[in-house]
């Protein structure tokens, strides 16, 4: 039998900080390594969840959905610690990120396509014929979360527009009016998918949280300075800012 220390391969795992002289730098190590294993989490969640929808199994989608929303509430909370780190502290070791930036995430990118936040041009941070730009590409193509939700209610009998079923899944998510008749219609008889709905408002609610947090954490870190890696910093972040990712279920909100 394996003992915890193998079953988690932890030797691996915990050699895999190269922090330089300055203190600070082993928590902003840690604490990006671990979100990037939590986005691997919720991208495995979210597979899996489309999947259940497929199945029409609403109860365990009703679970799953409460996971990745407990999960991103912990990575929202996460930037509490990194505040703790003050410019001058960060300004320490910054120069050793180089063209790193977190602007580069692979699975980030990965999480916003899976939502349905499609935008090809992302494609571009990634260098044509690698491996990320791959798995980029095949998310771009799939159908997202809404697609699913939209493809479920569809299969429940409940009137879908064929542009929306038909859509282009490679473009993000565009209201549709017809379509929100629809929801209305399912907030008013079928309080089982209603709660479902309302856990997709909380999800759209807490990325667009994770933003929010995420742009005052580099205004209080850097400034209005560029980010690393050559993006805009804070001034790219202003622009992701109070952008739905679900337009319809915010939409209907004014009918009730």
């Amino acid at each position: 039998m394996p003992s915890y220390s193998d079953y988690l391969r932890l030797d691996e795992l915990l050699a895999l900080q190269y922090p330089g002289d300055e203190h600070d730098e082993m928590l902003f190590i840690v604490i990006h390594q671990s979100y990037e294993l939590w986005f691997k989490e919720l991208l495995h969640e979210l597979d899996y969840l489309k999947r259940l929808l497929s199945n029409d199994d609403l109860p365990r989608a009703n679970h799953t959905m409460k996971r990745i929303l407990t999960i991103l509430k912990m990575l929202v909370a996460k930037v509490d610690i990194l505040e703790t780190m003050t410019p001058l502290e960060f300004l320490g070791f910054r120069a050793r990120l180089e063209s790193g930036s977190g602007f580069q995430s692979l699975q980030f990118r990965e999480f916003e396509f899976d939502l349905g936040h499609k935008r090809p041009a992302a494609l571009a941070q990634f260098p044509a014929g690698s491996d990320a730009r791959a798995r980029l590409e095949r998310r771009l193509r799939e159908p997202a979360l809404w697609d699913s939700l939209v493809a479920f209610l569809a299969a429940r009998g409940y009137p879908v527009p064929d542009d929306v079923a038909n859509r282009d899944v490679t473009q993000p998510i565009a209201p549709s009016p017809a379509l929100q008749q629809t929801l209305i219609d399912v907030y008013r008889n079928e309080p089982s998918l209603a709660e479902f709905c309302e856990r997709m408002v909380d999800l759209d609610e807490g990325v667009q949280e994770w933003r929010y947090r995420h742009v005052k954490m580099v205004e209080r870190t850097i400034g209005t300075k560029p980010g690393t890696g050559g993006s805009a910093g804070a001034e790219y972040l202003h622009t992701t800012l109070m952008r739905p990712v679900f337009p319809d279920l915010w939409a209907i909100r004014k009918e009730f």
